[in-house]
């Protein structure tokens, strides 16, 4: 097997542009369309919420009760991006509240009963095309 080391991949029809032949060699995929943009790990139950890890992420904001703002490092060349969000507790799941701004985005956690609670651990992943 061969082995290829680089610390750059450049498309040679347009730069930022790189395909990947799929399973089964009959179609592609494009590389960039496919990364997520952004994604956060924090945790909400410890009376201030602090990012565990992420990446474009500038900042996290405690809005009270399992309620959460974040704001991109970098913004999203629209408020139609794709997101995703979990909360690691014993509550029913979260919400996306479709709040989706280019700079940012509001999550909701909430209970089996529809009321709000912050979850131990909260997890999101966002794709979609930076600005």
């Amino acid at each position: 097997m061969s082995e290829i080391l680089t610390n750059k991949l450049t498309g040679t029809s347009t730069a930022g542009s790189i395909l990947v032949t799929g399973e089964g060699n009959s179609t592609t995929t494009n590389l960039q369309q496919g990364l997520a943009k952004a994604w956060c790990h924090f945790e909400g139950d410890a009376g201030t919420v602090s990012v565990l890890d992420g990446l474009n992420h500038a900042s996290i904001s405690d809005l009270g009760a399992g309620r959460y703002s974040v704001t991109f490092t970098s913004s999203f060349n629209s408020a139609y991006y794709a997101s995703n969000v979990t909360g690691s507790t014993t509550r029913a799941g979260s919400n996306d509240t479709n709040s989706h701004a280019t700079g940012g985005i509001t999550y909701e956690f909430f209970t089996d009963t529809g009321g709000f609670a912050d979850p131990k651990q909260g997890q999101s992943s966002i794709h979609g095309d930076l600005a």
